[in-house]
């Protein structure tokens, strides 16, 4: 395998034959590695099928952001010097990633799920995941006492609260299968005609519960329970009807199931974040089709292969959240 990135420098792009740049595009777009556009001017408009074609392109203050195939950054040098850091620590994971967020953009949801899912089974028993499960060691499992998912029927309105906040409402296996059943009423009943979903305690959702991962004996087996027991399917087919309330943080699976939901709204002092590459996988609870519906494949592969923090401010302005209620973070 060779160079898993390449930089595309878009400022040298500036006064090229449109039919160069649209063979260049037609190249990147085919091509395996992960190539990240640097823009410190304004790219005109005839370089789009470039800014299209790029993994991401990463802009400085000087450029209008505006549109989602820019990630607007401080420096976009140090950036691409950090993105390519990362990559070069989980190469195999960041390419699988890369072909991934080129698929599911253009599927419907459950097709969009198995392509992750596949991806997602396949990495399980990659060597990336194998270094990072052996360089977490053997992490303490926590007891489930009680329901971790509560569910309140007021009239017309489903509320559904992930309860498990001693661990942030980490996502194990028995809280996933938990908020299937809650959200399955919803979708059986027709006289529900509004599902509410949020977290007990500071934070709405941690991610899935690290404790279990590693844990898959059988990957063919987990595919199929992983599209088949999906709760963020049900968001997803429920969308219209639902709404997310996200407090303090939403967390790989966290932010990936609400992004699914027609309206999700944040705190002021929340963040989003997309780890799971670091740990040698991708989103493995529909981010890849999810997110790049809200924010763009651009960006969404930058959340993802940065694993860096959104906060609240930059979510709404890119469309990942769709309100920020500032009496939700007391």
């Amino acid at each position: 395998m060779g160079s898993p990135l390449r930089r595309l420098v878009l400022d040298d792009w500036h006064d090229a034959e449109a039919s160069r740049v649209e063979a260049e595009a037609a190249r990147l777009a085919d091509s395996l590695p992960l190539t990240f556009g640097i823009a410190t001017r304004q790219p005109p408009d005839r370089l789009r099928p470039l800014l299209e074609a790029v993994t991401l392109t990463l802009a400085a203050p000087r450029v209008s952001a505006r549109t989602r195939e820019l990630v607007p950054v401080h420096d976009p040098l140090v950036a691409f010097d950090e993105l390519a850091r990362l990559v070069a620590c989980r190469p195999r994971t960041s390419l699988a990633l890369g072909q991934l967020l080129r698929q599911t953009p253009q599927l419907d949801t459950l097709q969009g799920l198995a392509a992750e899912a596949a991806a997602y089974s396949m990495l399980l028993g990659g060597t990336e995941f194998a270094s990072w499960l052996a360089d977490r060691g053997t992490p303490r499992a926590a007891p489930e006492e009680g329901p971790l998912v509560r569910v309140r029927r007021g009239n017309d309105l489903l509320f559904v609260q992930l309860d498990r906040p001693q661990r942030r409402n980490a996502l194990s296996f028995r809280m996933r299968e938990e908020l299937f059943e809650a959200l399955e009423l919803a979708f059986v009943d027709g006289t529900i005609d509004q599902v509410e979903l949020d977290g007990v305690g500071p934070v709405f959702c941690s991610g899935g519960d690290l404790s279990e991962f590693g844990k898959a004996a059988d990957l063919v087996a987990a595919y199929l329970v992983r599209l088949d027991r999906a709760p963020w399917r049900l968001i997803d087919r429920l969308r219209d009807r639902v709404t997310v309330r996200v407090r303090g943080a939403a967390v790989g699976a966290g932010v990936e199931m609400a992004a699914f939901a027609g309206r999700l709204v944040s705190s002021p002092g929340a963040f989003f974040q997309l780890p799971e590459v670091a740990m040698g996988l991708v989103p493995g609870a529909g981010g890849t089709v999810s997110v790049p519906r809200r924010i763009g494949r651009w960006r969404a592969a930058w959340m993802m292969l940065s694993g860096a923090r959104v906060g609240a401010g930059t979510a709404l302005e890119w469309g990942l959240v769709d309100e920020i209620d500032h009496d939700h973070e007391r």
